[in-house]
């Protein structure tokens, strides 16, 4: 545990506002390099995401098809018709990346596992850090264009899915994560740094409306283009 996490989740609306939410719905356009590369270019370019926020599960609609929804855990995933009918399923769905390249293409379901993982973490960040489990540390500070940010490493318990177990999140002087760095071992580990961008509140919590997934250099540099993956957030809701 470290005094930065606390710092951060108080900055972001607080635990306690938190642990009343129950779930979160948001109407967002997900594009970006990754998901043409797997065969998927438009999939998620106007979805509606539904998040369980207790119990690690995302839902996409519509979800590669206007009449299918994604359902997504950590355990399962599935396409189903928007009125429930079962169409696709995939037991211990991390398994099927096994031995994929950057170039695999993915199936239904190999998009609903990844698109639902990333999901739910980067709408409960920085919220899930005080989980049964997390472990973090403030680390070295890092120097971004002339502005010196707190950085703080985040060790993920295995209970739950994520790009690697290992991640760093930048912090500005707001205390607001604006970047984090990852490799995401179901994509081939490419060392990414995904930038967070414009922070609106919404019920007392503050969601960043803005990401953007870039190449990761080996001095920690981004490279500015292409954009693996960009997602832009219209609205969320809590209940």
């Amino acid at each position: 545990m470290s005094k930065l996490r606390d710092l951060v989740i108080d900055a972001h609306g607080g635990i306690d506002r938190w642990n009343k939410v129950k779930a979160i719905d948001g109407d967002m356009s997900i594009t970006g390099l990754l998901w043409a590369r797997k065969g998927w270019p438009d999939a998620l370019k106007d979805v509606h995401v539904t998040v369980d926020t207790k119990l690690q599960s995302t839902s996409y609609r519509p979800f590669t098809d206007p009449n299918k929804r994604s359902i997504y855990r950590p355990t399962h995933t599935a396409v189903e018709t928007l009125d429930g009918q079962m169409l696709e399923e995939r037991r211990d769905p991390r398994s099927a990346f096994g031995n994929h390249k950057p170039e695999t293409p993915w199936d239904a379901l190999h998009l609903a596992y990844f698109s639902g993982y990333a999901m739910w973490n980067y709408l409960c960040t920085p919220f899930l850090f005080a989980l049964p489990g997390f472990k973090t540390e403030e680390i070295d500070p890092w120097n971004e264009n002339g502005e010196v940010r707190r950085r703080l490493k985040v060790t993920f318990p295995h209970t739950v899915a994520t790009h690697c177990s290992e991640q760093i999140f930048h912090t500005n002087g707001d205390g607001l994560v604006c970047r984090l760095d990852y490799g995401a071992e179901v994509t081939s580990n490419i060392p990414t740094a995904h930038y967070v961008e414009d922070y609106k509140t919404f019920d007392g919590i503050k969601i960043a409306t803005k990401r953007r997934a870039l190449r990761r250099n080996p001095d920690g540099t981004a490279v500015p283009a292409p954009v693996a993956v960009a997602i832009d957030i219209a609205n969320i809701s809590f209940s």
